[in-house]
């Protein structure tokens, strides 16, 4: 008798381990906040460096070529640009793979949103 009730103990310590398990698997909103920051500041990042490495370009080419601030301009928007589309295409690579699966959250409250105003129009036409 005393086996079966250490078998049983055994068994639910094990389910309960397995849940705990689980539930660590699937990951908590704390760290998908925290991947939505890295993901920000890599962005951040790309364009800061863009607009850099087109001020450094644009000062080295006008101190050799003595244009003073034309080409610093020029290349500090090329730079711009430059920084944009590399965020651009970060952009898309996070939205293909889903990483930080914002725009599932953003596209469920809107079908939430959407059910909810078609549930309070249809109680004011009752």
């Amino acid at each position: 008798m005393a086996e079966d009730s250490d078998s049983e103990r055994l068994r639910r310590l094990e389910e309960r381990i397995a849940a705990a398990r689980g539930e660590e698997a699937t990951g908590s909103p704390a760290a998908d906040k925290y991947n939505q920051a890295n993901v920000a500041w890599r962005m951040v990042t790309e364009l800061v460096a863009g607009i850099v490495i087109g001020l450094g370009i644009g000062l080295g080419l006008d101190a050799l070529l003595g244009t003073k601030p034309f080409l610093l301009v020029l290349f500090i928007l090329l730079g711009l640009v430059a920084g944009i589309k590399t965020m651009m295409r970060t952009a898309n690579e996070i939205q293909k793979s889903g990483a930080t699966g914002a725009g599932e959250d953003i596209q469920a409250a809107d079908a939430a949103d959407e059910k909810q105003a078609a549930g309070a129009a249809r109680d004011e036409r009752d």
